[in-house]
Protein backbone atom coordinates (compact mmCIF):
# COMPACT_ATOMS: atom_id res chain seq x y z
CA UNK A 1 0.00 0.00 0.00
CA UNK A 2 2.71 2.59 0.89
CA UNK A 3 4.64 1.48 -2.18
CA UNK A 4 1.17 2.30 -4.35
CA UNK A 5 1.32 5.44 -2.84
CA UNK A 6 4.81 6.40 -3.35
CA UNK A 7 4.08 5.48 -6.93
CA UNK A 8 0.83 7.31 -7.50
CA UNK A 9 2.53 10.44 -5.81
CA UNK A 10 5.89 10.60 -8.60
CA UNK A 11 3.11 9.98 -11.05
CA UNK A 12 1.23 13.42 -10.06
CA UNK A 13 4.57 15.27 -9.04
CA UNK A 14 5.28 15.09 -13.13
CA UNK A 15 2.07 15.92 -14.58
CA UNK A 16 2.88 19.75 -13.35
CA UNK A 17 6.14 19.73 -15.85
CA UNK A 18 4.41 17.80 -18.50
CA UNK A 19 4.64 14.06 -18.02
CA UNK A 20 4.19 12.07 -21.38
CA UNK A 21 1.70 9.15 -20.25
CA UNK A 22 1.97 6.64 -23.53
CA UNK A 23 -0.63 3.43 -24.13
CA UNK A 24 1.18 1.88 -26.81
CA UNK A 25 1.21 4.40 -29.75
CA UNK A 26 -0.82 6.68 -27.74
CA UNK A 27 -0.28 9.55 -26.00
CA UNK A 28 -2.83 11.06 -23.49
CA UNK A 29 -1.47 14.36 -23.38
CA UNK A 30 -1.58 16.43 -19.86
CA UNK A 31 -2.15 19.67 -18.95
CA UNK A 32 -1.80 22.29 -16.21
CA UNK A 33 -4.99 22.61 -14.22
CA UNK A 34 -7.70 24.67 -16.04
CA UNK A 35 -6.06 25.03 -18.93
CA UNK A 36 -5.84 22.36 -22.65
CA UNK A 37 -3.28 24.41 -23.97
CA UNK A 38 0.80 22.90 -23.51
CA UNK A 39 3.93 24.43 -24.74
CA UNK A 40 7.41 23.58 -24.48
CA UNK A 41 10.71 24.88 -25.40
CA UNK A 42 13.84 23.04 -26.53
CA UNK A 43 17.31 23.53 -27.13
CA UNK A 44 18.44 19.85 -26.38
CA UNK A 45 18.58 17.53 -29.45
CA UNK A 46 16.06 14.55 -29.13
CA UNK A 47 13.79 12.67 -30.79
CA UNK A 48 10.06 10.84 -30.64
CA UNK A 49 8.87 7.65 -31.69
CA UNK A 50 5.85 7.11 -33.64
CA UNK A 51 2.95 8.57 -31.72
CA UNK A 52 -0.54 10.12 -32.21
CA UNK A 53 -2.65 12.29 -29.38
CA UNK A 54 -6.01 14.02 -29.58
CA UNK A 55 -4.55 17.37 -29.53
CA UNK A 56 -3.74 19.69 -32.32
CA UNK A 57 0.41 19.75 -32.16
CA UNK A 58 2.42 22.50 -34.12
CA UNK A 59 6.22 23.36 -33.84
CA UNK A 60 7.36 26.62 -34.69
CA UNK A 61 11.57 26.08 -34.57
CA UNK A 62 13.54 28.95 -33.97
CA UNK A 63 17.08 27.99 -34.77
CA UNK A 64 17.81 24.81 -37.24
CA UNK A 65 15.31 22.67 -38.31
CA UNK A 66 12.88 19.87 -36.99
CA UNK A 67 11.90 16.77 -38.64
CA UNK A 68 8.49 15.53 -38.93
CA UNK A 69 7.37 12.15 -40.37
CA UNK A 70 4.41 11.42 -41.11
CA UNK A 71 2.28 8.71 -43.21
CA UNK A 72 2.17 10.48 -46.70
CA UNK A 73 5.29 13.26 -46.18
CA UNK A 74 8.07 14.02 -43.96
CA UNK A 75 8.95 17.89 -43.24
CA UNK A 76 12.01 19.09 -42.40
CA UNK A 77 10.69 22.33 -41.05
CA UNK A 78 13.11 26.02 -41.13
CA UNK A 79 13.38 28.29 -38.50
CA UNK A 80 10.73 30.81 -40.49
CA UNK A 81 8.59 27.72 -40.95
CA UNK A 82 5.71 26.40 -39.16
CA UNK A 83 3.88 22.76 -39.20
CA UNK A 84 0.58 21.98 -37.65
CA UNK A 85 -0.24 18.36 -37.13
CA UNK A 86 -4.17 17.59 -36.82
CA UNK A 87 -5.09 15.08 -33.99
CA UNK A 88 -4.89 12.18 -34.43
CA UNK A 89 -2.50 11.49 -36.86
CA UNK A 90 0.67 9.26 -36.49
CA UNK A 91 3.94 10.87 -36.13
CA UNK A 92 7.17 10.89 -35.38
CA UNK A 93 9.82 13.67 -34.94
CA UNK A 94 13.31 14.39 -34.60
CA UNK A 95 15.99 17.66 -34.01
CA UNK A 96 19.28 17.71 -34.32
CA UNK A 97 22.03 19.01 -32.28
CA UNK A 98 22.19 23.17 -32.69
CA UNK A 99 18.58 23.56 -33.19
CA UNK A 100 15.68 25.45 -31.00
CA UNK A 101 12.28 24.84 -31.08
CA UNK A 102 8.70 26.00 -29.39
CA UNK A 103 5.97 23.03 -29.25
CA UNK A 104 2.46 23.83 -28.95
CA UNK A 105 -0.19 21.34 -27.52
CA UNK A 106 -3.69 21.77 -27.56
CA UNK A 107 -7.41 20.00 -27.52
CA UNK A 108 -9.51 21.73 -30.84
CA UNK A 109 -12.71 21.24 -29.71
CA UNK A 110 -13.38 24.81 -28.56
CA UNK A 111 -11.76 25.92 -31.89
CA UNK A 112 -13.21 23.74 -34.77
CA UNK A 113 -16.21 23.85 -32.71
CA UNK A 114 -16.92 27.07 -33.69
CA UNK A 115 -19.77 26.58 -36.63
CA UNK A 116 -18.16 28.86 -39.70
CA UNK A 117 -15.14 26.46 -39.11
CA UNK A 118 -16.96 23.64 -40.91
CA UNK A 119 -16.40 25.79 -43.96
CA UNK A 120 -12.70 24.63 -43.35
CA UNK A 121 -13.10 21.45 -42.29
CA UNK A 122 -10.67 20.13 -44.67
CA UNK A 123 -8.46 22.07 -43.63
CA UNK A 124 -8.30 21.70 -40.02
CA UNK A 125 -8.27 17.94 -40.42
CA UNK A 126 -4.92 17.56 -42.72
CA UNK A 127 -1.08 19.18 -41.85
CA UNK A 128 -0.67 22.82 -43.01
CA UNK A 129 3.36 23.33 -43.96
CA UNK A 130 3.79 27.21 -43.69
CA UNK A 131 6.26 27.80 -46.10
CA UNK A 132 7.45 29.84 -49.40
CA UNK A 133 4.80 32.35 -47.92
CA UNK A 134 6.28 35.16 -46.34
CA UNK A 135 3.05 37.30 -45.11
CA UNK A 136 1.12 34.23 -44.06
CA UNK A 137 4.21 32.83 -42.43
CA UNK A 138 4.81 36.07 -40.77
CA UNK A 139 1.42 36.75 -39.43
CA UNK A 140 1.30 33.67 -38.16
CA UNK A 141 4.48 32.83 -36.53
CA UNK A 142 3.61 36.14 -34.54
CA UNK A 143 0.48 34.85 -33.48
CA UNK A 144 1.97 31.82 -32.13
CA UNK A 145 4.60 33.68 -30.20
CA UNK A 146 1.74 35.56 -28.75
CA UNK A 147 0.23 32.53 -27.81
CA UNK A 148 3.97 31.55 -26.08
CA UNK A 149 4.19 34.99 -24.39
CA UNK A 150 0.31 34.73 -22.76
CA UNK A 151 1.46 31.08 -22.05
CA UNK A 152 4.42 32.06 -19.85
CA UNK A 153 3.25 34.86 -18.08
CA UNK A 154 0.01 32.86 -16.85
CA UNK A 155 -1.96 35.70 -16.42
CA UNK A 156 -5.55 35.44 -14.98
CA UNK A 157 -7.48 33.86 -18.04
CA UNK A 158 -4.09 32.82 -19.75
CA UNK A 159 -5.99 29.81 -21.17
CA UNK A 160 -8.63 31.62 -22.81
CA UNK A 161 -6.04 34.48 -23.64
CA UNK A 162 -4.02 31.42 -25.31
CA UNK A 163 -6.79 30.66 -27.45
CA UNK A 164 -7.63 33.84 -28.78
CA UNK A 165 -4.53 33.77 -30.49
CA UNK A 166 -4.78 30.15 -31.76
CA UNK A 167 -8.43 31.05 -33.22
CA UNK A 168 -6.94 33.77 -35.18
CA UNK A 169 -4.07 31.89 -36.66
CA UNK A 170 -7.06 29.57 -37.78
CA UNK A 171 -8.74 32.69 -39.05
CA UNK A 172 -6.08 34.00 -41.04
CA UNK A 173 -5.29 30.31 -42.06
CA UNK A 174 -9.22 29.31 -43.01
CA UNK A 175 -9.32 33.14 -45.04
CA UNK A 176 -5.88 32.17 -47.23
CA UNK A 177 -7.33 28.97 -48.11
CA UNK A 178 -10.65 30.09 -49.40
CA UNK A 179 -8.71 32.24 -51.28
CA UNK A 180 -6.91 30.33 -52.86
CA UNK A 181 -9.35 27.65 -53.41
CA UNK A 182 -12.73 29.21 -54.08
CA UNK A 183 -15.74 27.32 -52.48
CA UNK A 184 -17.83 25.33 -54.45
CA UNK A 185 -21.22 27.44 -54.96
CA UNK A 186 -24.12 25.03 -52.81
CA UNK A 187 -26.33 23.60 -55.16
CA UNK A 188 -30.39 25.30 -55.97
CA UNK A 189 -31.60 21.97 -53.10
CA UNK A 190 -29.17 22.09 -50.72
CA UNK A 191 -30.73 22.21 -47.29
CA UNK A 192 -30.75 25.43 -45.63
CA UNK A 193 -27.65 25.39 -43.25
CA UNK A 194 -29.97 26.79 -39.87
CA UNK A 195 -32.07 23.22 -40.51
CA UNK A 196 -28.88 21.49 -40.08
CA UNK A 197 -27.97 23.57 -37.04
CA UNK A 198 -31.27 22.97 -35.53
CA UNK A 199 -30.86 19.37 -36.17
CA UNK A 200 -27.47 19.11 -34.22
CA UNK A 201 -29.49 20.97 -31.52
CA UNK A 202 -31.93 18.59 -31.30
CA UNK A 203 -29.03 15.65 -31.05
CA UNK A 204 -27.74 17.47 -28.20
CA UNK A 205 -30.93 17.95 -26.36
CA UNK A 206 -32.02 14.30 -26.69
CA UNK A 207 -28.70 12.20 -27.31
CA UNK A 208 -29.89 10.39 -23.98
CA UNK A 209 -32.15 8.85 -25.90
CA UNK A 210 -32.28 6.30 -28.28
CA UNK A 211 -32.64 8.59 -31.57
CA UNK A 212 -31.73 7.69 -34.95
CA UNK A 213 -31.43 8.91 -38.07
CA UNK A 214 -35.23 8.80 -39.04
CA UNK A 215 -36.30 10.74 -35.85
CA UNK A 216 -33.54 13.66 -36.52
CA UNK A 217 -34.42 13.38 -40.96
CA UNK A 218 -38.33 13.59 -39.72
CA UNK A 219 -37.71 16.87 -37.56
CA UNK A 220 -36.25 18.54 -40.50
CA UNK A 221 -38.77 17.46 -42.91
CA UNK A 222 -36.54 15.66 -45.16
CA UNK A 223 -35.89 11.82 -46.51
CA UNK A 224 -33.37 10.56 -44.19
CA UNK A 225 -31.25 9.36 -47.22
CA UNK A 226 -30.98 13.21 -48.30
CA UNK A 227 -31.04 14.36 -45.18
CA UNK A 228 -27.71 12.12 -44.33
CA UNK A 229 -25.99 13.29 -47.06
CA UNK A 230 -26.37 17.16 -46.66
CA UNK A 231 -25.75 16.66 -42.66
CA UNK A 232 -22.25 14.91 -43.71
CA UNK A 233 -21.74 17.09 -46.39
CA UNK A 234 -21.97 20.49 -44.07
CA UNK A 235 -20.53 18.89 -40.68
CA UNK A 236 -18.30 16.91 -42.23
CA UNK A 237 -19.11 13.35 -40.11
CA UNK A 238 -21.95 11.44 -40.23
CA UNK A 239 -25.03 11.50 -38.19
CA UNK A 240 -23.95 8.27 -36.42
CA UNK A 241 -20.60 8.95 -35.80
CA UNK A 242 -22.14 12.90 -34.86
CA UNK A 243 -23.87 11.38 -32.05
CA UNK A 244 -21.07 8.78 -31.12
CA UNK A 245 -19.22 11.61 -31.15
CA UNK A 246 -21.00 14.04 -28.05
CA UNK A 247 -22.14 10.71 -26.13
CA UNK A 248 -18.52 10.18 -25.78
CA UNK A 249 -18.08 13.73 -24.66
CA UNK A 250 -20.46 13.60 -22.53
CA UNK A 251 -18.78 10.26 -20.63
CA UNK A 252 -15.53 11.81 -20.81
CA UNK A 253 -16.97 14.85 -18.37
CA UNK A 254 -19.02 12.23 -16.13
CA UNK A 255 -15.54 9.91 -16.07
CA UNK A 256 -13.27 12.52 -14.92
CA UNK A 257 -15.35 14.82 -12.87
CA UNK A 258 -18.00 12.37 -11.02
CA UNK A 259 -17.49 8.71 -9.10
CA UNK A 260 -20.64 7.52 -10.74
CA UNK A 261 -20.09 3.88 -11.84
CA UNK A 262 -19.29 2.85 -15.26
CA UNK A 263 -23.11 1.64 -16.11
CA UNK A 264 -24.70 4.68 -14.90
CA UNK A 265 -22.09 6.49 -16.84
CA UNK A 266 -23.04 4.62 -20.16
CA UNK A 267 -27.12 4.75 -19.72
CA UNK A 268 -26.79 8.55 -19.15
CA UNK A 269 -24.57 9.10 -21.95
CA UNK A 270 -27.05 7.44 -24.36
CA UNK A 271 -25.43 4.08 -24.75
CA UNK A 272 -27.53 1.05 -24.28
CA UNK A 273 -25.33 -1.17 -22.91
CA UNK A 274 -22.16 -1.19 -21.15
CA UNK A 275 -20.73 -3.65 -23.41
CA UNK A 276 -21.62 -0.96 -26.55
CA UNK A 277 -20.24 1.89 -24.35
CA UNK A 278 -16.69 0.37 -23.66
CA UNK A 279 -16.74 -0.56 -27.67
CA UNK A 280 -17.62 2.97 -28.59
CA UNK A 281 -15.44 5.00 -26.00
CA UNK A 282 -12.77 2.96 -27.25
CA UNK A 283 -12.62 3.36 -30.77
CA UNK A 284 -12.32 7.13 -29.93
CA UNK A 285 -9.83 7.36 -27.30
CA UNK A 286 -7.78 4.11 -27.80
CA UNK A 287 -8.63 3.07 -24.15
CA UNK A 288 -11.28 1.94 -22.10
CA UNK A 289 -13.49 4.53 -20.18
CA UNK A 290 -12.08 2.34 -16.77
CA UNK A 291 -8.42 3.43 -17.86
CA UNK A 292 -9.49 6.91 -19.12
CA UNK A 293 -10.70 7.94 -15.56
CA UNK A 294 -7.74 6.71 -14.27
CA UNK A 295 -5.45 7.94 -16.03
CA UNK A 296 -7.15 11.87 -15.90
CA UNK A 297 -8.93 12.35 -12.81
CA UNK A 298 -6.08 12.76 -11.22
CA UNK A 299 -5.71 16.08 -12.90
CA UNK A 300 -8.80 17.31 -11.41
Amino acid sequence: MEEKTRADSMQQSRYPEGFRIMRGKQEYVTYIEHSSLRIWYSETPWSFESHCHSAVEIIVPVVGEVIYELPARTYRVQADEVLIVPPNCMHYLTMAEGSARYLLLFEPDSVFGMRDMQLIDDLLRAPVYLTAQPTLQKTVRELLLQCVNCYERREFLWNSLCYSYLMQMYVRLGQNYVAQSPMVEPDSHQIDPEIVDSARQYIDQNYKKAISLEDVSAFTGFSKYYFSRVFKRQTGVSFSEYLRQKRVSMAESLLIHSRRSIQDIAIDSGFGSVASFNRAFREARSCTPSKYREIYSDLH
